[in-house]
């Protein structure tokens, strides 16, 4: 059943890999691209490409916030693959730009049509993919899909960034607006809004002993019993496709002491990748001269590393001391790793520090595993 399952869901893992390429293609080179285009190729210490590096995250992050609920409901009601177009289509305008010129004015236009549509892109594809899954495949059957979905995802961002390691820069915007176009009308010719009609009876029947149930009118209501297990009494969150899920959102933060701890320590993580992710690239241009292919390589080597480390170390470290000791060393390393590359000495210090990279990487796959929507569906996923 599950080998069918896999082949059924073929078109929308081809779907993640396009879109997953183009995305991880890009990132080595839109350093050297920034500096060469606001700084006039002349000063490579030039703070203008880190500030406005990070007013885009800032404003993305904040518009992505806004956005992905309201991208929630209209799935609900006007279907996944309907929904997957939109962000599909935004996407190939910026890389296109970048691919016809990549003067100063215009990466500006470049600049400002990346910030408008990744408040709309951003994640969107990945999150509706999740979704599609959700949607298909029923019971314990999802959390071995979104594990495909998520080595379908590394696999792309490894094949991408060796892409760019070879290809020049003027090639790389031309494949990534390329592999975009082609995700899409793959998408649109081959992704079906349903796999079959009658699975959804089946779906049903699987999620009723998980505690879903369907009600009048087609509402979904869900015992959020793992998230609320702190709470002083049993709630039922409804989650009805006709109203904002800010609602529903608000019920659980207010509801679960576990909850708001999981909220707290992932605004502090990712705040400090956040800020470390904005800065050290340009950090290492500047500091030892790094160029795009320094930067395909290196990412490329955290790409292996982290993806040898979720398949293989994570499971077996969290059956043998838990997911809070890991998530604590997790971050522990992460502290450290951050400490060492501010202080890079030499060129092979970035390089060296990909070896805590196993164990930082445990903290955004626990937060991930802790989130409020996946915590209750993935306690099965690693024993222990």
């Amino acid at each position: 059943m599950e080998e069918y399952r896999l082949g059924e869901l073929r078109h929308l893992l081809t779907t993640v890999f396009l879109s997953g390429f183009s995305e991880f293609l890009v990132k080595p080179v839109m350093t050297d691209v920034t500096v060469a285009a606001v700084c006039s190729g002349l000063n490579e210490t030039c703070s203008l490409a880190v500030y406005l590096t990070g007013v885009e995250q800032v404003t993305v992050g904040l518009g992505t916030m806004v956005m992905m609920p309201v991208i929630g409901n209209l799935s609900d009601r006007y279907g996944i693959k309907t929904l997957l177009t939109l962000p599909m289509c935004l996407s190939i305008l910026p890389p296109a730009i970048l691919a016809y010129r990549r003067d100063t004015n215009f990466f500006y236009a470049f600049y400002i049509t990346k910030i408008l549509f990744d408040m709309v892109c951003q994640g969107t594809v990945d999150c509706l993919a999740h979704a599609y899954v959700a949607k298909n495949v029923c019971g314990r059957k999802r959390i071995s899909m979104f594990g495909v979905l998520a080595g379908v995802r590394s696999i792309s961002g490894v094949c991408a960034t060796f892409s760019a390691r070879l290809l020049p820069i003027a090639s790389i915007f031309q494949v990534a607006a390329i592999s975009f176009f082609f995700g899409l009308v793959y998408m649109r010719v081959f992704l079906k809004e349903r796999l079959h009609d009658d699975d959804e009876d089946d779906c049903d029947e699987d999620d009723n002993t998980s505690g879903r149930n369907h009600h009048d009118g087609g509402d979904l209501t869900m015992l959020a019993e793992p998230i609320l297990r702190d709470a002083p009494t049993k709630i039922h969150i409804v989650l009805n496709t006709k109203y904002s899920s800010l609602k529903d959102m608000v019920s659980l933060i207010k509801n679960s002491t576990i909850l708001v701890q999981t909220l707290v320590v992932t605004f502090f993580a990712t705040f400090a990748q956040s800020g470390m992710q904005s800065a050290f690239l340009y950090f290492l241009k500047a500091r030892f001269g790094f160029n795009k292919n320094d930067f395909a390589e290196l990412i490329l080597l955290v790409t292996i590393i982290g993806s040898i480390s979720q398949l293989f170390i994570l499971p077996k470290l969290v059956s043998a001391i838990g997911e809070r000791r890991v998530l604590s060393t997790g971050l522990l390393m992460d502290s450290v790793n951050a400490a060492c590359l501010s202080v890079s000495w030499s060129a092979w210090v970035p390089y060296a520090t990909t070896v805590l990279v196993p164990v930082t990487m445990f903290v955004v796959l626990l937060q991930d595993k802790w989130d409020p929507v996946n915590r209750g569906r993935s306690k099965d996923a690693y024993p222990g």
